[in-house]
């Protein structure tokens, strides 16, 4: 087993990707705190592993409040003694809004999901990890954190966001045995369009107009594979990378 005895939080862990990742996570061996707004989803999937033999525990969080990311992290140290890998998954879509259509409120109310969450999560569990000199983070951020309009202009901002820093505190921290880590996924099978509640007639049809030449609808699953890879000792020597898994749509 890749994970064994590893202690992993996985943010937005009730469906889609973080689901995937922490099933996979657990399969592999390690004890998984499923993190979530859904609570009653997060049980869901924690019982899951537990039935499967696994070791799990579902938390109730919204990540843009910083008290609750405060808890998911205590709670996991209270209960396993540690946090080992921690896998910023949570997020939300805009509206297709582009910039001169951008309403302050949903600004501030998507990079606290996207953006700032993964900042205080880091911020969060940098101390455990630098105590003991090990630690991986993997975030999930976009192909739309690489390119320019798979989005909205603010989902986009916050993406690239995510990125720059991942790439920072990859190398900040790379010498205390810490490594920082990005996805990249491109359109998956997930839920995440539930949270596109009114989409822009422009920034939509404009963000659309690329959608023909993605080759294929990736599975959360397959995505999972790639945070188990940077999860593991065979990345030990990938850091402040972003891997891109969009079925090749961005190399066109």
């Amino acid at each position: 087993m890749r994970l064994m005895n590893k202690v992993a939080i996985v943010t937005g862990a009730a469906s889609g990707m973080g689901k995937s990742i922490a099933l996979l996570y657990a399969k592999e061996g390690a004890k998984v705190v499923v993190s979530d707004l859904n609570l009653e989803g997060a049980h869901k999937v924690a019982e899951e592993i537990t039935s499967a033999g696994g070791t799990a525990l579902a938390i109730k969080t919204n990540v843009a409040v910083e008290e609750d990311i405060q808890a998911l992290v205590d709670t996991a140290v209270s209960t396993y003694g540690t946090v080992d890998i921690f896998v910023n998954n949570a997020g939300i879509m805009d509206n297709f809004e582009p910039a001169a259509d951008i309403e302050d409120k949903n600004w501030e109310r998507i990079f606290a999901v996207n953006t700032t969450s993964v900042m205080r999560a880091t911020r969060k569990v940098l101390p455990i990890f630098l105590e003991k000199s090990s630690g991986v983070i993997v975030n999930v951020a976009s192909a739309g954190g690489l390119n320019g309009a798979r989005a909205g202009a603010t989902y986009t901002a916050s993406k690239h966001a995510v990125i720059g820093f991942t790439k920072n505190t990859g190398f900040m921290y790379a010498q205390q045995g810490i490594r920082c880590n990005a996805i990249a996924p491109g359109a998956v099978e997930t839920n995440i369009g539930s949270t596109i509640t009114d989409p822009h007639k422009f920034g939509s049809a404009r963000a659309y107009a690329g959608m023909a030449t993605n080759p294929r609808m990736g599975k959360p699953e397959e995505i999972a594979q790639v945070a188990l890879f940077l999860a593991a000792e065979e990345s030990s020597f990938v850091n402040g990378a972003v891997i891109v898994a969009d079925g090749g749509w961005s190399a066109y």
